[in-house]
Order: structure tokens, then C-alpha cells, then sequence
């Protein structure tokens, strides 16, 4: 059992090898009740792996996974009694109805009854998707059919509920009512969802967790990102007027290198303030210090950044 009861994930030293390919490498994590956690990462940085792990489909090479201090693989029976999982590939019997496919997940979860249809009424209401109930899944757009595994995911009115890659392929109106739903899930359970695009996890996101390489890189809050912005700054100057400039608009330097082949000097600097007003404010210092300057590039959050900087690695 752990010791701080609001931890509903605990993960640690988690190591996970395809042959050759280290898809986790030591993944050390906690995720506390109500978090809504989004896993960011470029593609096979270990995400997907994570959540198959936390899903009891497949067992770590080394370390553990528990949640609600049940083992995820060992204890797998009593993990999918409190777990919702939509996988990236949404496997649903295309022949069947909308409703027999949740019928038959049901029945899965042990569900019989007026329990079962106590069930597919919460989730159909939840998901809506009363007009497509009857219909066959194959003729279901993309949208409704990631509906249904979100519906067959809720069944079991989950306490924790994984979600890898959920609006892949959808319409830019599906993945808004996508994230919506995700956010008022977030109200009542604990969500792990998986993304290598950054708007996603931005949308609906309380924490966010960085893999590359199967190893955890950031682990922070949302709002510590929100509340720092970035601009890309190259003067011609050197990097000690460079840095006493930043210092002038209370602006930090996240990283600084002199460019003595054209007399300039490139800089990532941080602040506050919203990225063009932090572009105003070093252009108004550069033209009273009689600076040039030769470029200043807004790079939004601090998050955007360096989630560019990992896959550029």
C-alpha cells in the first residue's frame, strides 16, 4: 500500500526491451487522484509501452507498476475492475452493433441485467451516442467509433482511465468534442492520456510528463509551462550586452551562445509576460541601448520549446 493514499499510479523503475530496442528505461512515476496526466513524447519514445504495461496487456523486463496498489500485471484481473483503457488501434468488431458491442464488453465486466443496462445508458448518455446505438460500428464515422471505445472503456465506471492516442485520425470538430469529454472525465477520475502532439495534451492536461528514449526527460505542472514564455533573440552584440539587456525587461536567459563570425550574438530568453510583449519590450531596449537586431522570434511556451528541442535530438 502506498503511503500517500492519493497516489492512484505508482510506477517505478519500470524497463521494457523489444530485442535490441529499449523501449523504457527506469520510468519512475506517480499520479495522484483527479491528476489528469498527459504522457508527451515523440514517436517511440515509450509511451504506448507505458500504457500497454499499466494495462496488464504486457509485463515489464524489470520494476513495477501498481495501481491502487495492485499489480498491473501480476494482479491484472483485479487492475481491469477499476481501469478504462482505449487503446491507440481501437479494437472493435466492426460487424457488430453499437449496442451489442457494448453489450458484449459488458458482459466482460461481469455485468448482467439492469446493472448492464443501467451501464450502457450512463455511457451512452456520457458519450452521446444515441443516434448511432443501433447502427453497425463499419458504418460509424471515425469520430463515433472513438466514442464507443471510450463508451466500452466507461463501463465499469472506472476509477482510472488510460487513453493513448484518443483523437488520432479525427476531424478538428470530433477532437474538440474529443478533449471536451476527456476534461469533464478529468472532474471525477484519473486520466493518463498519450500524445506526441503538444495541442492535445495543452487542451486537457493538468500535469505533463516527457518521455524520450524510454526514459522520463520533464515531469512538471501545466501551469508551470503557461507561465513562461520564450522568444529567440540574436543581436549584434556580444553575450555580456546581450544578457544586460534580457536583465533591463526582467527577462531570463535560458541559453546564450556568442556568434563571433558575424559580430552576434543568439539567445533563448524566458519571461512572464506573453511572447510578443516580451518581443516589444527587448526591441524598445535594443533601440534605446542603439543595439541592431537582427532577429527576435516568438517560440510560445516554454513546453512548445522543449518538446521541439527532444525531437530534435
Amino acid at each position: 500500500m502506498n503511503a500517500d493514499h492519493n497516489v492512484v499510479v505508482q510506477v517505478d523503475g519500470l524497463h521494457k526491451s523489444y530485442g535490441d530496442v529499449h523501449a523504457l528505461r527506469g520510468l519512475d512515476l506517480q499520479v495522484k487522484s483527479g491528476e489528469i496526466l498527459g504522457f508527451l513524447g515523440p514517436n517511440g519514445a515509450g509511451k504506448t509501452t507505458a500504457i500497454k504495461i499499466f494495462s496488464g496487456f504486457i509485463a515489464a523486463d524489470k520494476g513495477s507498476a501498481k495501481i491502487c496498489s495492485y499489480d498491473c500485471y501480476s494482479e491484472s484481473v483485479e487492475v481491469q475492475k477499476i481501469l478504462g483503457y482505449l487503446p491507440e488501434n481501437n479494437p472493435i468488431y466492426p460487424e457488430m452493433r453499437v449496442v451489442d458491442a457494448l453489450k458484449f464488453v459488458g458482459a466482460a465486466h461481469y455485468l448482467r441485467g439492469s446493472a448492464l443496462n443501467d451501464s450502457i445508458d450512463r455511457v451512452v448518455e456520457k458519450t452521446q451516442l444515441h443516434e448511432v446505438f443501433y447502427r453497425q460500428v463499419a458504418t460509424c464515422s471515425k469520430g463515433f467509433r472513438q466514442r464507443v471505445g471510450l463508451a466500452q472503456a466507461l463501463l465499469n465506471d472506472p476509477q482510472v482511465l488510460l487513453l493513448d492516442e484518443p483523437t488520432s485520425g479525427l476531424d478538428p470538430l470530433q477532437v474538440y468534442e474529443m478533449r471536451k469529454l476527456i476534461t469533464e472525465l478529468g472532474e471525477q477520475k484519473t486520466v493518463i492520456i498519450t500524445s506526441h502532439v503538444l495541442s492535445e495534451v495543452e487542451a486537457v492536461a493538468s500535469r505533463v510528463v516527457m518521455l524520450n528514449n524510454g526514459s522520463k526527460v520533464i515531469d512538471k505542472q501545466m501551469s508551470d509551462f503557461e507561465d513562461e514564455q520564450l522568444v529567440a533573440v540574436q543581436l549584434v552584440c556580444n553575450k555580456q550586452k546581450l544578457v544586460s539587456l534580457c536583465q533591463k525587461v526582467s527577462a531570463s536567459v535560458e541559453h546564450v551562445e556568442e556568434l563571433p563570425d558575424i559580430n552576434q550574438c543568439h539567445a533563448v530568453v524566458s519571461s512572464t509576460v506573453s511572447s510578443q510583449q516580451l518581443v516589444s519590450q527587448l526591441a524598445k531596449a535594443a533601440c534605446e541601448s542603439q543595439i541592431e537586431v537582427a532577429m527576435l522570434n516568438p517560440q510560445g511556451n516554454s513546453l512548445e520549446h522543449q518538446f521541439r528541442s527532444i525531437c530534435n535530438q
